[in-house]
């Protein structure tokens, strides 16, 4: 059974380590280590940090530029055989999703206790994309569980969406409050996305998240959470308070979120014209990065039509590497992610959970912009009759503590040149950034993503 150490070293917690950097001017000039070296070292951490040991990898071994795209393949390979050979349950041999086949996983008990997860695993058309199958993560709806899961299966397995593959989840338990989003569910999108990443039968770009009420309101959380991961996400009949799922994470994605006009019950209808609004006024600053499709349909209260959505999704592929992005790191469950894009944080800037960390990264050239904020919500509107808090002004200012790593690779910066670092107006580093194996490792670690071995980094220390 898995324990709640996996969910420590899944969400990527880091210690501080010192990491050195030349700051020469001259050409880089490197050692190269060999293949077999690389499995030495890697394997043995890899197993370890599986296992809940989430320190840094500290060894210094600078890396040739011209076989950075050698070394990353060589420590992708290590991660896949750590992950391999780690004890635990695997996702099933993937199947055609019309036979109907299911599986289950038992979630920590330190987490969830009695919670058992049985899932769809399965594929739609009748071949296999030669780049990978996209996947689609769906989340049902809030009615007695069996028959929202059969219900899932039948409506997954017509969408227009075809050669696809699906991940279709029953919710472990039932009650009040009870939901697709906590910690417990947590593990197990992080399991999934580690585990499809690690089989390389899916396109590491092409993941989608949507549901359906409930589901809804669980995937337009995720999407805010996990938006490093997705190309495109899709709710339906839901509405979420924008302080549970920040538009600003959703920049550099595809978002779609469809409820009734007339869908007044928990406020979904006004839920999601304040999220219309939030998204067109983010459009408006970057006309680019905040693709949407938002729409609250004229006569239809809970039930909608859903076919629409994930034909759409899957027009989008995502960037793991955008050189412009936002990021609120909001608890969710209590639990914070570690790293966005190619940051990773070592110590927030917040206190507590009272108020978060936001940072914006701008790259041009080879100047990286960081924004390192404190943001604060006051909530300006609340439903009188739940007291569910509906609508918020957010104030921000710069933050005076934290510590974060920016990780970098040849698609955002030019390693062979000086790179030159501001934080909140500040300059914080400029010169040549040494690739070296830690920072494939580390960051290996942290995003379990193939698309996201990062041979460079700057830490960063933000103060006054």
């Amino acid at each position: 059974m898995a324990t709640y150490k996996h969910l420590i070293c899944l969400l990527g917690l880091l210690s501080l380590t010192q990491l050195a950097f030349s700051c020469t001017t001259k050409k880089i000039t490197t050692t190269k280590p060999t293949e077999s070296t690389i499995t030495e070292k890697a394997i043995p951490y890899f197993t370890d940090y599986l296992n809940g040991q989430t320190a840094l990898y500290t060894e210094k071994i600078p890396l040739s530029i011209s076989d950075i795209s050698k070394h990353q393949a060589a420590v992708w390979q290590a991660w896949v055989d750590a992950n391999n050979n780690f004890s635990e349950q695997k996702l099933p041999p993937l199947d055609k999703l019309t036979d109907a086949k299911s599986s289950s996983w038992t979630l920590p008990e330190s987490l969830e206790p009695h919670a058992t997860m049985p899932f769809y695993w399965g594929y739609k058309g009748d071949s296999s994309p030669q780049e990978g199958y996209p996947l689609f993560l769906y989340l049902h709806g809030s009615g007695p569980k069996d028959q929202e899961w059969k219900v899932g299966l039948s409506i997954c397995s017509n969408f227009d969406d075809a050669p696809s593959a699906y991940f279709i989840p029953q919710i472990p338990n039932e009650g009040e409050y009870y939901r697709w989003w906590q910690k417990s569910k947590q593990f197990a999108w992080e399991c999934l996305l580690r585990q499809a990443f690690v089989c390389g039968k899916f396109n590491p770009n092409r993941i989608y998240c949507f549901g359906i009420s409930e589901g809804g309101y669980g995937s337009q959380r995720l999407a805010s959470f996990y938006a490093d991961y997705l190309a495109a996400a899709g709710p339906m009949a839901g509405g979420e308070p924008l302080k549970n799922a920040p538009v600003e994470n959703c920049r550099n994605i595809a978002f779609s979120l469809h409820t009734g006009a007339e869908d007044a019950v928990f406020y979904r209808n006004r839920l999601t014209q304040y999220t219309k609004d939030e998204f067109a006024r983010l459009q408006a600053l970057y006309p680019d990065d905040f693709i949407n499709k938002i729409e609250l349909i004229p006569g239809y209260q809970h039930a909608i039509d859903y076919r629409p959505t994930t034909p759409w999704l899957k027009q989008y592929i995502r960037n793991p590497y955008p050189k412009s992005f936002c990021w609120e790191n909001f608890e969710m469950d209590g639990l914070y992610r570690k790293g966005f894009y190619n940051l990773a944080v070592v110590e927030r800037s917040n206190d507590n959970e009272e108020n978060r960390t936001y940072y914006e990264m701008n790259i041009n050239d080879n100047k990286i912009d960081l924004k390192a904020e404190i943001v604060t919500y006051n909530c300006i509107e609340t439903d009188p009759r739940w007291g569910i808090q509906l609508k918020f002004e957010k104030k921000h200012q710069p933050a005076t503590k934290g510590k974060i790593i920016i990780y970098l690779n040849e698609q955002l910066v030019d390693l062979n040149r000086e790179i030159t670092l501001i934080v909140n107006g500040k300059e914080m580093y400029k010169g040549i950034v040494i690739p070296e194996l830690r920072h494939l490792i580390n960051s290996c670690a942290t995003f379990f993503d193939p698309e996201r071995l990062y041979p460079a980094a700057i830490e960063v220390e933000i103060d006054k």
